[in-house]
């Protein structure tokens, strides 16, 4: 199937969420494929925007991405501009924003507006309480990488 995916001339079918669990389903089944996640990184790259993914899905592909050791710094900057520009994160859940700042640092991917973002929105929560203690601990040690 990888291989399939990674011939195609375009993944125009593929919405954000087929992206995400495409790659996801290979990195968590041990599975390496280089053609595939480049097939995929070619083509998110090159989209207009990426207004279609949710935090969920771009959570997914960057963890999947740094769990796999697959380094695409066109990515993960691309994914990064874009949670940067948004006008806020409440939309993400605090496993997407501690999953995310955990993939960048374990790529080791800089992007200082990136952490400074979710940063901001962490530090101007009036508590913590939806985060689980993994979430915390991932997320600090992102931020101490």
């Amino acid at each position: 199937m990888a291989d399939h995916i990674a011939g195609l001339n375009h993944l125009g079918d593929f919405d954000p969420q087929n992206l995400s669990n495409t790659v996801w389903a290979y990195t968590r089944a041990g599975v390496s494929h280089p053609g595939l996640f480049e097939k995929m990184t070619e083509y998110i790259v090159q989209l207009d925007h990426m207004e279609d993914f949710k935090p969920q899905t771009l959570s997914n592909i960057v963890s999947a991405y740094a769990t796999a050791e697959v380094s695409h710094p066109r990515l993960f900057e691309k994914m990064a501009d874009h949670v940067a520009s948004l006008d806020h994160l409440r939309d993400f859940k605090p496993q997407e924003l501690s999953n995310t700042v955990w993939a960048y640092a374990t790529a080791q991917v800089s992007h200082p507006a990136l952490f400074q973002k979710i940063a901001d929105y962490i530090a101007a929560l009036d508590h913590l309480k939806d985060f689980k203690r993994h979430e915390i601990y991932s997320t600090l040690w992102a931020y101490a990488s």
